[in-house]
């Protein structure tokens, strides 16, 4: 596989998606849902934040290799700046540098809005996504003990925060998705995650 790119998920991808995040849920503590969701749930998440927010994947050959959005971090007006993501990585397609490259397009496109601020929830332990995250520029926050009940045992959180760039010193709402996704910006942050990539 030498050709992949960085793209807005589409419905049509949900099965795919479906299919990298159930084994997470049913075998690993990494996510703290309890029951892996269906591909019409999936299909309506991905409509769901893709009305204001990014789902991106990474795309080889026409198969999807990864996939990172961003979402609501908290309900209240004053939070609307901020976001909550995560990012997801076949088995057999880490290694290449997949997670940095869907991190680095989903923050571009995150600044291009007006987002001025990521966090990112690790349920412990799990060294390999705090080197990520890490590798980001993502920096440690804090950690929530026994904030979640999984397989016979309790798992710590370890929250995780990193500043975005935004496009403008003035503070108005984040722009809608759709403003910007298509445009020269937008391919600029796909193309931003895309090099790299590791061939």
């Amino acid at each position: 596989m030498t050709y992949r790119t960085i793209r807005l998920a589409r419905a049509s991808d949900a099965t795919a998606i479906q299919a990298i995040y159930a084994p997470i849920v049913r075998e690993t503590a990494i996510s703290f849902e309890l029951e892996a969701p269906s591909v019409s749930e999936m299909t309506e998440r991905i409509a769901h934040k893709l009305e204001q927010y990014p789902w991106l994947v990474l795309e080889g050959d026409g198969e999807v290799l990864g996939y990172a959005y961003a979402g609501r971090w908290r309900e209240r007006a004053a939070y609307q700046w901020m976001v909550e993501v995560s990012v997801y990585v076949h088995p057999t397609h880490q290694r290449i540098g997949a997670g940095r490259a869907l991190y680095t397009a989903l923050f571009a496109a995150l600044s291009l809005q007006g987002y001025r601020g990521a966090v990112a929830g690790i349920a412990l332990p799990n060294d390999a996504s705090i080197r990520l995250h890490q590798a980001v520029g993502f920096t440690a926050v804090g950690t929530y003990h026994q904030a979640g009940y999984k397989f016979g045992c309790w798992h710590d959180i370890s929250w995780w925060e990193r500043r975005l760039e935004s496009v403008s010193d003035v503070v108005v709402p984040p722009l809608a998705l759709m403003r910007i996704v298509g445009s020269e910006q937008w391919q600029a942050a796909m193309e931003a995650g895309e090099r790299l990539l590791r061939r």
